[in-house]
C-alpha cells in the first residue's frame, strides 16, 4: 500500500478516489513520511432504526395505566 503526500493526494484525489471503489483497497495520506489518514470506501451500516417508524400504527386503549384494586393492592399503590 503507498503513501501519498497530502500534496499529491491534492492533485490526484479525484483518481484516489476512483481506485478506492475500483479496488476497495484503502489509500493512505501523510505527511513527512508518516501516515496520518486512511481514505476508504464508505458503507452503509445496515438495520439502522428510524426513530418513529411505528407512528400511527399502535393504538393504546384509555385506561392503559389503571390498576384493579387487588393489582394496585398488591404492588402498595393503594390501601
Amino acid at each position: 500500500m503507498k503513501t501519498y503526500t497530502i500534496t499529491e493526494s491534492k492533485a490526484q484525489l479525484s483518481a484516489l478516489v476512483e481506485r478506492v471503489l475500483k479496488t476497495g483497497e484503502p489509500v493512505v495520506i501523510g505527511r513527512s513520511g508518516q501516515p496520518m489518514v486512511q481514505l476508504v470506501p464508505f458503507t452503509k451500516v445496515p438495520g439502522r432504526k428510524r426513530l418513529g417508524a411505528f407512528a400511527g400504527r399502535i393504538q393504546m386503549s384509555d385506561d392503559f395505566d389503571q390498576w384493579d384494586e387487588p393489582e394496585a393492592k398488591s404492588l402498595g399503590l393503594a390501601d
